[in-house]
């Protein structure tokens, strides 16, 4: 951005020791947009004070962040939810710079693999077994426990490039991976858990009514890719006191997941030099639910 007079002039008061000040400074500096970043980058550069620095990199993030906050309210309003570029949307919290063609040019490569082993005589089991070989297998995904001490764990592009990640995360992926090629796949509300369950083809939950459970035929652990029965989901529950409600086996919406996402998310900022960013993605889930 070409730096004009008042540019230069907010940019001589970042380092100003009032905090009102610096508050009112960097309001008028986000409000210039991303295209401010530049400027913002070379003089943190050419900064030789680490506080100066540390607030240059706060006001970059709050412009991340702003256009974060855009790209989401569109992705929610729009007609169709794409799981997708809501997962890559989520990730450009942490990494605002994000490329996201590799991402989904490998996400395509993994689609195209599992398609070349499919064909219309498969049983849903038999399709489950196909994917489960071509991602946990032959691409080596692993699963790693769902815990909230490292938040890579829960970012498409990071499971994606280092072949690693949770249940939600892995989930994630195996859903976008089913939805692509048109197996019908979908996260479910177990309790403390990310279940993948195989509907029947014909499910519509907008048309069949009851208890979604009878529609399923089988579960999939996404960490490991590993099938399951109706009958390890009745015991899970029954282990751990809880009822088997209807709406335990309902489908999430992709909206949802993402939503869910950001609330896992949530638990992995509580280091006091990071609060900050718990509270903006509580933000965020708080868009979401708009």
């Amino acid at each position: 951005m070409q730096e004009n007079k008042e540019i230069s002039a907010l940019f001589t008061l970042i380092d100003d020791p009032d905090e009102d000040i610096f508050t009112t400074v960097s309001d008028r500096i986000v409000n210039y947009g991303r295209g401010i970043i530049p400027n913002l980058e070379n003089l943190w550069e050419n900064s030789p004070c680490e506080e100066v620095q540390e607030r240059i990199e706060m006001i970059i993030h709050r412009l991340h962040y702003s256009d974060l906050m855009h790209d989401l309210t569109e992705w929610r309003d729009s007609a169709y939810h794409d799981l997708l570029f809501g997962a890559l949307l989520v990730a450009k919290f942490q990494y605002p710079d994000l490329q996201t063609t590799p991402v989904i040019l490998e996400i395509e490569k993994m689609r195209r693999n599992v398609w070349l082993e499919l064909n219309s005589f498969l049983t849903p089991l038999e399709h489950a077994n196909v994917i489960s070989s071509i991602v946990y297998n032959y691409y080596n995904l692993k699963g790693v426990e769902r815990s909230y001490s490292n938040p890579d764990d829960y970012f498409l592009h990071k499971v994606v490039q280092c072949k690693k990640g949770n249940s939600v995360s892995n989930g994630i992926l195996y859903l976008i991976l089913a939805d692509l090629l048109d197996i019908p796949v979908k996260a479910i509300n177990v309790p403390r858990q990310f279940v993948l369950a195989f509907f029947n083809s014909d499910y519509d939950p907008a048309i069949h009514r009851g208890n979604p459970k009878q529609y399923i035929q089988f579960y999939v652990d996404a960490t490991n890719g590993q099938a399951f029965t109706q009958k390890d989901v009745e015991n899970y529950l029954t282990r751990n006191n809880f009822e088997s409600y209807p709406y335990y086996f309902k489908p999430m919406s992709n909206l949802q997941i993402i939503q869910m996402l950001i609330q896992e998310l949530i638990n992995c900022f509580n280091a006091p030099h990071v609060k900050y960013k718990k509270q903006e993605l509580k933000d965020l889930c708080e868009l979401l639910e708009h």
